[in-house]
């Protein structure tokens, strides 16, 4: 693959300076390692709608289906500012091709998995950050995964070879896109289909 790959990856994960409280959460694993074979796309959701740096903290609220994003402190509601941002945003990815995307888990924007959503000063952990929710509806073949997991083997693993093989079926479409080169691509990962699920392949 002469193109390096494309990762989106939520930007305090690399080191910048975005948190609500103006520090960072960065993950060497990506920096010091992936760094080294991956492009990556930083973006950070609350600063990109136009909050500041610091901010006050937030969270989600209400619905874990459709939660409010929610200022703790001031309880301004900050959700359709946020999800107009990340409606303009998503489009606006396509043009960097992205193979993958890594979150930071637990954010009300980015978390992934099991975001904490709060109904009545009762928690659940049964939510999905907006932006990180935007990005999985409109990409929805796209490998995504939060920092967190990534120091798990087997989810690292599960995680990189399906960039890998996104990757290389990017590749075809936009390189052959031919009835012939499908039967190829698909005689190609045929092992690996039939690992994961041999009644689909």
């Amino acid at each position: 693959m002469p193109d390096k790959i494309t990762i989106g990856v939520s930007a305090c994960l690399l080191g910048e300076k975005m948190r609500y409280d103006g520090g960072h959460k960065l993950c060497p694993y990506l920096t010091d390692v992936l760094g080294s074979w991956f492009r990556f796309v930083p973006i950070c959701p609350e600063v990109g709608c136009g909050l500041s740096v610091p901010r006050e903290a937030m969270h989600l609220e209400g619905n874990p289906a459709a939660p409010r994003l929610v200022t703790i402190e001031s309880r301004i509601d900050l959700t359709e500012q946020m999800l107009a941002w990340c409606g303009q945003t998503v489009v606006e990815l396509e043009a960097h091709h992205l193979n993958g995307f890594v979150f930071k888990k637990g954010s009300p924007s980015c978390g992934l998995f099991r975001v904490n959503v709060y109904t009545k000063g009762m928690s659940a952990r049964a939510g999905r950050g907006l932006f990180a929710g935007a990005v999985a509806d409109h990409f929805p073949l796209l490998p995504a995964e939060e920092e967190g997991r990534l120091e798990d083997p087997g989810f690292r693993e599960n995680f990189l070879e399906r960039v890998f093989a996104y990757k290389r079926l990017q590749d075809f479409q936009k390189e052959d896109g031919s009835l012939g080169g499908l039967v190829a691509f698909h005689t190609r990962h045929k092992l690996q289909v039939m690992a994961h699920h041999p009644v689909s392949y």
